[in-house]
């Protein structure tokens, strides 16, 4: 895998990588920023949660659950010093759909922390990481 950002202006780069897509980069002002783009923490933390979210939802897809709604929100708490590293990373995955078996849930998080994401594997041992979820049940279709 190779990546690259180049350098517009002050603190403003445009990454890409293999996939060929790009992305804005930028900083605050309270560091000399624009403000126009992810900031490569922000980068970082939406990785881990899109890397964990696609296996999630994969695995419950193939025990054929009956999903209807999936996201995963993540808080992230980091240093007071430099370099400012994740100290506390809470994730949050909600599965929105019928029936949805809890021990599936459990299952499809469990997985993908201690097989299958890179991320996660990266992360693990460096950073405390909460896995929590809810389920909502869906509206049943109208008549």
């Amino acid at each position: 895998m190779k990546a690259e950002v180049t350098w517009d202006h002050g603190l403003t780069f445009e990454g890409t990588a293999d996939s060929g897509f790009t992305v804005n980069l930028g900083g605050s002002p309270a560091v000399g920023g624009d403000d126009d783009g992810f900031r490569p923490m922000e980068l970082i933390l939406t990785g881990l949660i899109g890397c964990t979210a696609m296996d999630v939802i994969s695995i419950l897809l193939k025990k054929r659950e009956d999903v209807t709604g999936f996201r995963v929100t993540a808080d992230a708490q980091q240093a007071n010093q430099h370099p400012r590293v994740f100290t506390d990373v809470h994730i949050h995955y909600i599965v929105e759909g019928h029936n949805i078996d809890p021990r599936s849930v459990e299952r499809a998080i469990e997985l993908s922390e201690t097989i299958y994401c890179p991320a996660q594997g990266m992360l693990s041992g460096k950073v405390a990481m909460e896995l929590t979820y809810e389920i909502v049940e869906s509206e049943s279709a109208a008549a």
